[in-house]
């Protein structure tokens, strides 16, 4: 495995530079990294050493020796990623240089539980490899949970939305399946970890926040997500806001924010109001259709999760506050969100603040996961 004086993401962006053809040569990688030359020089011995690129061939010299050319090692195999979510699962495979090669949702039930939720990805990913990458071997696993994930063990810690999941050692169950290396996150991490290696080397400090049928956070520091001490950081959904109305929340207690910002509390206050939506896609195509109501609703969401977000600009002082997630598609979400935070915080942190959508969108969590499962997997040499 890689040298832990090398950080995950400075060596995730050199097999993707190698993978694109940006760089070929120790001396590209300087540049583009903006790292120093022993830097380069560690990372790119540690990685020959590893087996994962080759040093062949001499480039053209610029007027000095001639450089050395680096590619990555041709391997055979994909890695097959899923995120969970209540009703649909986006399922996925991706390549050893990072490419995600196929997409798509299937139809899941989380309350099902385990047992029956992992069979039907199991099915999804058979399916698949068989149509998109048939022969290719199976190299890793990584799925991403709507709920508290104890990172790296996988185990589940007390999810509000996923009865009959508390404490389920998730990573070991897909180990089992699969007989493969397993990586298990949290949904909102996965998809930080993919919208950050998205939006490459120069995003800075950012908060990624997932809104779906719940909320989610998470802080990229460095090139890294904060984990917490307990790894269960970036809980946004149960932070209790103002103008909440006390409604009850899936955690048992009064005026959390998924009660007022998410997909889930949209549903219910729209089904109050009579309206026939049963899901956040009803919520979103209703607001597309410029319902006077949805819209109404929507933009009172996004003005909440801003009040949310307005205290942790102003004491993480971040470049980015990133919003994913299916609510991220509504302009007047993002706009709302957006109008609270130049509101309510402090000018000094909002004057290079970037506050915007995704641009992984649905597919970052499987991006993530796919970095995930590369570096957790023992890929066999060709």
């Amino acid at each position: 495995m890689s040298d832990p004086s090398i950080s995950a993401s400075l060596r995730e962006q050199t097999l993707n530079l190698l993978a694109s053809g940006e760089a070929t040569s120790r001396a590209d990688l300087v540049e583009a990294l903006r790292v120093a030359p022993s830097t380069v020089s560690g990372l790119v011995r540690r990685l020959l050493d590893e087996g994962v690129i080759l040093e062949e061939g001499v480039g053209r010299s610029t007027g000095g020796r001639r450089p050395r050319i680096l590619r990555l090692r041709e391997t055979d195999g994909v890695f097959a990623v899923s995120e969970l979510g209540g009703r649909h699962a986006r399922v996925g495979l991706s390549s050893l240089d990072g490419r995600l090669l196929a997409a798509e949702e299937v139809a899941i039930d989380i309350a099902a539980g385990p047992k029956k939720v992992f069979d039907a990805i199991a099915r999804a990913f058979t399916r698949i490899r068989a149509a998109e990458a048939p022969g290719q071997a199976l190299l890793g696993v990584g799925v991403a949970l709507p709920g508290p994930v104890r990172f790296p063990s996988g185990r589940l810690v007390g999810p509000a939305r996923m009865p009959g999941w508390s404490g389920v050692d998730a990573q070991a169950d897909l180990k089992e399946r699969f007989d493969v290396p397993v990586v298990v996150e949290n949904d909102a991490k996965a998809a930080a970890i993919g919208e950050h290696i998205t939006r490459g080397r120069d995003t800075g400090d950012m908060i990624y926040v997932k809104a779906g049928t719940g909320i989610g956070g998470c802080l990229v520091s460095g090139g890294q997500v904060y984990r917490g001490s307990r790894g269960l950081s970036g809980d946004l959904t149960h932070g209790r806001v103002a103008d909440s109305g006390e409604r009850h929340c899936s955690c048992g207690r009064r005026g959390c924010l998924e009660t007022v910002a998410s997909g889930a509390a949209l549903v219910q206050q729209l089904k109050e109001q009579g309206l026939p939506v049963a899901t956040t896609r009803d919520v979103i195509a209703a607001a597309v259709d410029a319902d006077p109501t949805v819209v109404t609703m929507v933009r009172r969401a996004g003005e909440l999760l801003g009040v949310a977000l307005s205290g942790l600009v102003n004491f993480l002082n971040p470049d980015a506050v990133v919003i994913g997630g299916a609510l991220s598609s509504l302009d007047v979400y993002m706009a709302a969100a957006r109008g609270v935070l130049y509101e309510c915080c402090l000018p000094s942190m909002t004057q290079s603040l970037s506050i915007e959508a995704s641009v992984a969108g649905p597919d970052a969590a499987l991006a993530g996961l796919g970095h995930l499962a590369r570096t957790v997997a023992d890929v066999p040499l060709s």
